[in-house]
């Protein structure tokens, strides 16, 4: 079976794609930022939801990157995952 890391990779070659991937960069990092959390606090996305008194349908939409997000969210994340919030800029 072919990893998506490795379809990335030949993808990466497309012009198209490389510039429809950039455009969609920061919603990735945000969504593998929030499963990470998770995944690290060793909890499913049930027991996050729970968590944070949320439906699991969203907190699937939030790991997707389909769904926007507010601070106030990302701090009742951080809460229910034990991790801390940081937020920044980069050149």
């Amino acid at each position: 079976m072919t990893k998506i890391t490795d379809l990335h990779q030949q993808w990466q070659k497309n012009p198209d794609y490389q510039k429809a991937y950039q455009e969609l960069a920061s919603e990735f990092e945000l969504a593998s930022a929030i499963i990470t959390a998770r995944t690290q606090a060793g909890i499913t996305q049930q027991e996050l939801a729970k968590r944070m008194n949320a439906k699991q349908s969203a907190i699937a939409r939030l790991e997707s990157g389909k769904q926007n997000t507010t601070i106030e969210t990302l701090e009742r994340i951080a809460k229910a995952t034990g991790t801390h919030l940081k937020i920044s800029f980069e050149k």
